[in-house]
């Protein structure tokens, strides 16, 4: 089975969802910065029902600071790993007080120094405010770039690590909002719907190897 041009893979996803963006809600840097990290292991869906009941009062490291932990650790307990988020959220607010002028950071060392914010996390951050060339790859990207045939990893990281070179001549920005997209309502880990007019499936390491040897 022949891997597809990386430029159809692009072209075919803006066109599928041609206003691709975050789907996480956010006014403010800051405010896109705490949602990426507590998306962690959590649907952007739950983010966003979380955090519409504090962003008004929410904005900035200050207001993280005014809240307390006790509280901010309240306003996303219904998160996985909440009580980890939240202590680190704090902690992120104060670092970016104290060594930031309560800004956060634009260059991707100082992002990825801050408690909780990997290598992802720091890349989706620079990608959607700065437009940067970063490709982020979580399991559901590295997951469709498998079965893509585009690499054959194990872990993200591994993924990540290949992804920048890969498509040096694609808008990785638009890639990544396109893909996130593509995994979440259409190449999906359980029962991906391959039947569904799928642009990939004759290309797919899933479609050949499960769906065909059902046939």
């Amino acid at each position: 089975m022949k891997k597809i041009n990386q430029k159809f893979l692009a072209d075919t996803l803006n066109k599928m969802y041609p206003n691709a963006k975050t789907e996480l809600n956010y006014n403010t840097e800051f405010q896109l910065l705490c949602a990426v990290m507590w998306s962690a292991q959590t649907t952007d869906k739950q983010v966003n029902k979380a955090t519409n009941q504090f962003f008004d009062d929410y904005k900035i490291p200050e207001d993280a600071i005014k809240i307390w932990l006790k509280n901010l650790t309240k306003n996303i307990s219904t998160l996985w790993f909440y009580k980890t988020k939240a202590k680190n959220t704090y902690k992120t607010a104060e670092i970016l007080i104290k060594q930031h002028n309560s800004k956060v950071p634009k260059n991707f060392d100082d992002l990825i120094a801050l408690p909780w914010v990997w290598i992802k996390t720091a890349k989706v951050v620079l990608a959607v405010l700065q437009n940067a060339h970063y490709l982020p790859v979580d399991t559901h990207v590295h997951r469709v770039l498998n079965r893509l045939w585009f690499v054959d990893t194990k872990t993200s990281e591994q993924t990540d690590k290949l992804a920048k070179n890969m498509f040096t001549k694609t808008n990785l920005v638009k890639l990544h909002h396109t893909l996130i997209l593509f995994w979440r309502y259409f190449c999906t880990a359980r029962k991906p719907k391959c039947e569904e007019n799928c642009p990939f499936k004759n290309n797919c390491k899933y479609y050949k190897n499960i769906i065909n040897n059902k046939k």
